[in-house]
């Protein structure tokens, strides 16, 4: 993953099998740099911290995968929401879910972009995926690398 340039690649044996566009964290709420590993997965991963604007309801962060948590015990998740072009999470990576904001903010009219859900089924792959949040042993590797636009 590449903050400076806002994308996602996956690769197996070094071949590039999936890419897309991110939104990751702004300067001010960084996404962390470094070699990790998706430890767990949730299809339907609320936030525990953030709301949708203007509402009670947790953040819909759909096709979670975590990889990191730091020292203060904040996840941090590659999952689903809109993309708007620029960084704009609170740390976490952002992929197209038009489902997810169909359902909660009413647009897109007919959903197509899915890169959440694709990124998602490939890195859980065979995993037993009950819905609710899981563990998962040898995850995919998670290299993050680059400083968000400005």
């Amino acid at each position: 993953m590449d903050l400076s340039e806002q994308f996602l690649g996956a690769y197996e044996y070094g071949e590039l099998v999936f890419s897309s566009p991110i939104a990751s964290g702004n300067r001010k709420n960084r996404t962390p740099v470094g070699d990790f590993r998706v430890t767990a997965f949730n299809l339907r991963h609320k936030s525990s911290l953030y709301k949708i604007e203007k509402t009670q309801i947790p953040y819909p962060m759909h096709y979670g995968l975590r990889f990191f948590v730091n020292w203060s015990g904040v996840a941090f998740w590659i999952h689903g929401r809109d993309l708007p072009g620029f960084p704009a999470s609170h740390g976490c990576v952002g992929l197209y879910d038009e489902e997810m904001q169909r359902k909660f903010y009413h647009y897109a009219r007919d959903p197509k972009l899915q890169d959440s859900r694709d990124l998602y089924e490939w890195a859980i792959g065979f995993a037993d995926d009950s819905g609710e949040f899981t563990r998962l042993k040898h995850g995919p590797r998670v290299r993050v690398i680059g400083e968000p636009p400005l």
